[in-house]
């Protein structure tokens, strides 16, 4: 056999060293992408990584993540109907028995290859329909001896996810990404707590002055209308004199519920404080505000508390509107003060004039 050459060797050698260096560089890009993951302060975060580097930093045409809602973590994390609204075309949230996912969530491998109907790429991808996809790699997002769910990555290139390949790297990033959300969960959590009334699981007063400044600033530069309501529970003193605090209790979380149920998944409901409780209804004109607060009071008469002998106890709420019309340049801090105020003076005007009743008024910025 004839040795190779030394411009042979040179080159083999050149292919390997340029080899080597591609292979630095991707992993360089994954370990950025994994350390932008493990750092996500919120799902927010996490998501912008997963849908919106990753596709650009590895020349992907999509990145999809389903979840099974039945694990725990998932749950906990979805339970809300406010962050369901983050599902969109790149994160579905289902079931574990959905036909042609169960045995890949008890196998928990990667699958690769060319979707198509009836292979797990195939499935999958029938649940987002994205464009220009040629070729799909499927990662268990394995957690605590549970699959959490599937990470999809796809290409417009046949050939970039074929069968028999390397997927040792993928799967570390799998690993990562899925440890990356139960820290997100953790995180999620400890908010929750900060800013959740305990007993009623609403938004506490925290939360709500936070995202009162927020709505006011957006309302001055979109020119939006924003509503702030306030009611309370009418004669709740006597209520626990006569009932008990337990029974008291029961009626908070009743009313919160009932109120909750009355209003948008964008609005904000919060407990204010003791049975007072104050809320933020976007974009809603006067006729919007008035015809939620109208529900809102109609829900909470109609309820069925019973106190601990088993009589029903009567509940009514006494509400209050103000409506903000903000312009561009309004001092957002004076405004939102003036906003509660009114809200707070449109309650007690609704209690004066005889309480189970809506009143409103209007403050200009």
């Amino acid at each position: 056999m004839n040795e190779p050459t030394e411009s042979v060797l040179a080159d083999r050698l050149r292919l390997l060293v340029q080899t080597v260096q591609r292979n630095e560089t991707t992993l360089k890009r994954f370990q950025r992408i994994e350390l932008a993951l493990i750092s996500a302060q919120g799902i927010d975060a996490y998501f912008d990584t997963l849908f919106g580097r990753l596709p650009v930093d590895f020349a992907l045409s999509w990145v999809g993540l389903w979840l099974d809602e039945n694990t725990k973590l998932v749950s906990e994390l979805f339970g809300q109907d406010a962050l369901r609204d983050v599902a969109n075309q790149c994160l579905k949230l289902g079931n574990r028995r959905d036909p042609g996912l169960v045995d890949a969530l008890d196998r928990g491998e990667p699958w690769l290859g060319m979707p198509d109907h009836g292979n797990l790429g195939g499935t999958l991808l029938s649940m987002f329909t994205p464009a220009n996809v040629e070729s799909m790699i499927v990662l268990p997002l394995l957690h605590q001896d549970a699959t959490l769910g599937f990470l999809c990555l796809a290409s417009d290139d046949p050939d970039r996810f074929a069968r028999g390949m390397a997927t040792d790297l993928l799967e570390r990033f799998a690993t990562v990404a899925a440890a990356s959300l139960d820290n997100v969960g953790h995180r999620e959590r400890l908010k929750r707590i900060g800013l959740t009334d305990p007993l009623t699981d609403l938004a506490n007063r925290r939360y709500f002055d936070e995202r009162l400044r927020g709505e006011v600033m957006r309302s001055a530069r979109h020119g939006a209308p924003l509503a702030c309501i306030f009611f309370d529970i009418d004669h709740f003193k006597h209520i626990n004199d006569l009932h008990g605090h337990s029974a008291g209790d029961r009626a908070l979380i009743a009313v919160a519920r009932a109120a909750r149920r009355q209003m948008r998944l964008a609005d904000t409901l919060s407990r204010y404080g003791g049975e007072e409780f104050a809320g933020l209804l976007l974009h809603a004109d006067r006729t919007g505000a008035l015809a939620a607060a109208e529900r809102i009071r109609k829900a909470v008469q109609e309820l069925d508390v019973l106190d601990d002998q088993g009589g029903r106890m009567v509940l009514t709420v006494s509400v209050g509107i103000a409506m903000l019309r903000a312009v561009d340049g309004a001092n957002s801090m004076s405004s939102a003060v003036a906003l509660v105020a009114a809200a707070d003076r449109a309650m007690y005007l609704a209690k004066h004039n005889g309480r189970n009743r809506v009143e409103i008024v209007d403050i200009a910025p």
